[in-house]
């Protein structure tokens, strides 16, 4: 009920705002690397990270499960092609970002306790008006849903239990595990839920020093992975990348709804993995040490090209050429049969060992979205007890079914997107007018 919206407003409303910048993000994706790189910073501007840290933070947020298993559920919904409309959505998604993180700089907010936050909350209060508050809920009352970690506890949990398989392991040995009773799941979320809160409760900053720490690393380790299965099917990638072209236009494709409905798995898939339009990353990047709007803007758009455009392909070509995507496997378990099928056993304990990294950094981030969001309905002390919520159903995912995840995190993202892109839209104007001012202080400089 809620595809069509978000579908017009995301793929819409992208499209219009890449004409609209006059392809700004794109051109500028050198001064982009520039300011990650440390080369503007500003110590004394007012913030709690620094831009690096805010995108590590944004990207250990969406740099997780959705690009392993989320991928691995796209394709097995909608086929190969479908990753060429997620490559397509994350290049619309890098201008949203643009939009929405500078809005995150140039609309900041306090909250109760007169701590600077930034988000969609705030610039749609701050930027269009308190008569616009209702819209401002309304994404909040959505996000105490969306930011939940469900989708991430529960395919680490299937993961768990496909590589460690502890149930058959404790049997061998005269263990408790032959009880129907004993519910490994169970005590995989609870103790998930407590290493989770050892970091969570600290704030933005100790979850922006560990996801800093953590991003770089776990990104590393997936690539050298990846690339290995590549080199070792190499001469099944260009076919792959063929094939993933001709079925992107698959008119006559079997997916629910046609050809549109393979194109919205796409969107779908591609939002929940570098989370554009979503509203998130705005949250951190309105936490930076930097008062230019447009240098952040520029920043937090390299998210989505390494969320998206660099990792969910290497995801996918490896599920491609392994031909996992052709069994009856789902979720996380087609991608350790792709990595199992080039690298035997060692490739399920390696893609544990990620899987865990990933999984615990999506966590730890995530939480802090969903503190702002009831901080913003409430106050930064009730805001706080978000917290508890979050772990408990961390536990509880590890339980649930894929489906009743998937459909409760698909009916939230799409509903945060509505009142986020909107906003976005009426206030794209304030953000062309700072480009300007901000690109011709640039050349200045430079002169």
């Amino acid at each position: 009920m809620a595809s069509w919206p978000m579908f017009i407003l995301l793929i819409g409303g992208g499209v219009f705002l890449i004409c609209y910048s006059k392809l700004i993000p794109y051109r500028f994706f050198g001064h982009a690397l520039a300011i990650v790189g440390g080369k503007y910073d500003n110590k004394t501007a007012k913030g709690d990270v620094s831009s690096f840290q805010a995108l590590s933070a944004a990207v250990a947020a969406t740099v997780g499960l959705g690009n392993i298993s989320g991928v691995a559920l796209a394709i097995r919904d909608g086929g190969p092609g479908v990753v060429f409309w997620i490559w397509m959505t994350a290049l619309i998604g890098m201008c949203i970002k643009y939009y929405t993180c500078s809005l995150s700089i140039m609309f900041r907010g306090e909250d109760s306790e007169g701590k600077l936050q930034g988000g969609p909350m705030f610039y749609i209060v701050k930027g269009l008006g308190k008569k616009y508050k209702p819209l401002a809920i309304f994404f909040c009352i959505a996000g105490l849903f969306g930011f939940l970690g469900v989708f991430t506890a529960n395919q680490f949990t299937e993961t768990f239990m496909r590589v460690v398989q502890p149930e058959e392991t404790i049997m061998a040995m005269g263990g408790l595990a032959a009880d129907p009773l004993f519910n490994w799941k169970l005590i995989i979320g609870i103790v998930l839920a407590i290493i989770t809160s050892f970091v969570i409760f600290g704030g933005v900053k100790k979850i922006a020093k560990v996801a800093s720490t953590m991003v770089p690393f776990m990104a590393f380790v997936y690539l050298i992975a990846v690339i290995i299965v590549i080199v070792l099917n190499s001469a099944a990638v260009l076919p792959a990348f063929k094939l993933i072209i001709k079925e992107a236009f698959n008119l006559n494709t079997m997916v629910t709804g046609g050809f549109w409905g393979l194109v919205i798995i796409g969107v779908k898939r591609a939002m929940f993995s570098n989370e554009a339009g979503l509203g998130s990353a705005p949250m951190y990047h309105g936490q930076s040490k930097n008062e230019e709007p447009i240098r952040e803007g520029l920043v937090a758009m390299l998210g989505p090209f390494i969320d998206t455009i660099l990792i969910c392909t290497f995801t996918a070509i490896v599920i491609i050429v392994s031909g996992s995507y052709l069994g009856d496997a789902d979720g996380i378990v087609m991608t350790l049969n792709a990595f199992e099928t080039t690298l035997g056993t060692y490739g399920d304990d390696l893609l544990m060992i990620i899987v865990t990294a990933f999984a615990l950094s999506t966590l730890f981030t995530y939480s802090y979205y969903g503190v702002k969001c009831l901080s913003f309905l409430t106050n930064a002390k009730i805001g706080r007890y978000y917290n508890i919520y979050f772990v408990v159903m961390v536990v509880f995912a590890a339980i649930a079914s894929l489906d009743l995840v998937k459909t409760l995190i698909d009916l939230s993202y799409a509903l945060m997107v509505i009142p986020n892109m909107i906003a976005v839209l009426l206030l794209a104007p304030k953000v062309n007018k700072a480009a300007k001012t901000y690109f011709k202080n640039l050349k200045n400089a430079k002169a």
